[in-house]
């Protein structure tokens, strides 16, 4: 009862914040979509590497690390460091380009880089967005249910429906601002919360030294090498932190997140908020994979057990029941902040991209969220498949399709609206052909895929196929 009753108490915080966002809304939908541009840079930081995490993290990482054991640190270095490096060449000059079009949408700055229209890169990247955040947002959903039915024995579909519920408040209530409102405060409970269980784990098993000494015992559990590389030794190894440095790249590819750097209020103010940012996640990305590394000596491997629901079943072991509360909220409202960017940037495509003409309502703009969101509540009461691969499925193809075209805009390219389907095309072709080949077991999918784009440009330049675009011409031309 105790446990309950302080979930429902600090859910009912979180979601006030969210709720206060509303004093601030300006009923327009710069605002709903981009909080008119003006977040503060540590809220930037905090609200984007939250909402790149949450469940992820909490249930979908924790999960992975149970498994694999100590060579999933690689998944965690590869990943920073390719996000470092993204949001070194990339987030600055998305953010000018927010400016300079005037946009809300991802897929609006893509196809309005260069200040033309380019009306079939744009219904293209519209569809994607909707199509694979739409999973994305179902596996957050699907994360906030997995933690309420370990720790209370509710239903499935039970935390999928109150996250739901709570998904449509927040963007009612104030869009895109509620959700970077909430994000920074669970931001802090996600990570005294981590911080807080890796220290009851270790003490628990008796201290550092012990808890090693059980892992060890474990077969293969503290390899350094991961098994399923493409080939043994340290060059399966490089291979494995190459993948992942393209996952960690694949940020710039993510609209609910780089939203978060679009919403910036100022393009000079970047460093600022990557600082905030990368602080953050350093720390937390490494506590969660000791957490997950710690629960399979607390919680042997059995044959029933869902290493994904590892987190919150030490957490009902070993903390007060105020504490659980406290952690169970975290990771729920966490989820579901996520979910309710996933959800507004898939809104935000439908109603600005995919739609022959833009809705500018508010109340067409609202019922558009709704409709997205009982789209992913429907996906997540129907597929079982676990937080971490949809997550990666939806990450890998959304960076495929997308990352290749920032990338050769930034570097002075100019496609024409034809060239940057092909481009798109092949990225996200190869990204499925790999899954579909069961390679991603050995390397991530998404690295053959934004190479692949970026081939199929040098392939149309070598062989003078690409017409650049100048400011003003015609994309229909």
């Amino acid at each position: 009862m105790v446990i309950v009753f302080s979930f429902l108490f600090f859910l009912a915080v979180f979601a006030f914040i969210g709720l206060l966002s509303a004093r601030k809304a300006q009923g327009n939908r710069s605002d709903y979509y981009v909080a008119s541009n003006s977040v503060k840079p540590w809220l930037v930081g905090l609200s984007a590497v939250a909402t790149n995490n949450s469940g992820y993290m909490f249930i979908g990482v924790i999960g992975y690390t149970y498994t694999v054991g100590l060579a999933s640190i690689w998944l965690v270095v590869g990943w920073i460091l390719g996000d470092f490096l993204a949001s070194q060449f990339i987030h600055r000059h998305f953010r000018e380009a927010t400016a300079r079009t005037e946009e809300v949408t991802y897929g609006g700055v893509l196809s309005q880089w260069y200040g033309t229209e380019l009306n079939r890169l744009r219904r293209t990247a519209g569809l994607i967005t909707v199509i694979f955040l739409g999973t994305y947002a179902a596996a957050q959903l699907n994360a906030g249910s997995k933690a309420l039915y370990v720790l209370f024995d509710w239903p499935f579909y039970a935390g999928a429906l109150i996250g739901a519920i709570l998904v449509v408040g927040y963007c009612f209530a104030g869009g895109i601002r509620a959700s970077i409102w909430t994000d920074a405060a669970q931001s802090f409970v996600m990570f005294g919360a981590m911080l807080t269980l890796l220290y009851a784990t270790v003490t628990a098993l008796g201290g550092p030294k012990e808890a090693w000494a059980e892992m060890g015992e474990i077969e293969g559990f503290l390899n350094w090498t991961p098994t399923d590389t493409l080939v043994p030794g340290v060059a399966g190894l490089a291979f494995f932190v190459l993948g992942w440095l393209f996952g960690g790249f694949s940020v710039a590819g993510q609209p609910h997140v780089m939203v978060r750097f679009m919403a910036l209020d100022d393009p000079n103010h970047m460093t600022r908020a990557r600082l905030y940012y990368y602080l953050w996640y350093t720390s937390f990305y490494f506590m969660a994979t000791g957490v997950g590394m710690l629960s399979r000596v607390y919680l042997p491997e059995s044959q029933n057990f869902d290493p994904e629901l590892a987190l919150p079943t030490i957490g009902l072991q070993l903390l007060p029941d105020m504490l659980v509360g406290l952690l169970l909220a975290g990771i729920f409202a966490a989820t579901m902040s996520t979910a309710d960017s996933l959800v507004l940037a898939c809104s935000a495509a439908f109603t600005h991209d995919l739609l022959p003409q833009r809705l500018e309502n508010m109340g067409e703009i609202k019922t558009a969220t709704v409709v997205v969101t009982a789209l992913a509540l429907a996906i997540a009461l129907s597929n079982n498949e676990d937080v971490f691969t949809l997550v990666i499925l939806s990450w890998s193809f959304l960076a495929s399709a997308f990352v290749p075209l920032l990338l050769i805009y930034i570097m002075g390219g100019k496609p024409t609206d034809q060239q940057a389907l092909t481009i798109l095309s092949m990225g996200v072709g190869v990204a499925i052909a790999w899954r579909w080949l069961e390679f991603h077991h050995a390397l991530y999918e998404g690295m053959p895929g934004i190479l692949a784009g970026l081939a199929t440009y040098g392939v149309l330049r070598l062989f003078g196929k690409v017409d650049t675009l100048s400011k003003g011409e015609s994309s229909t031309k």
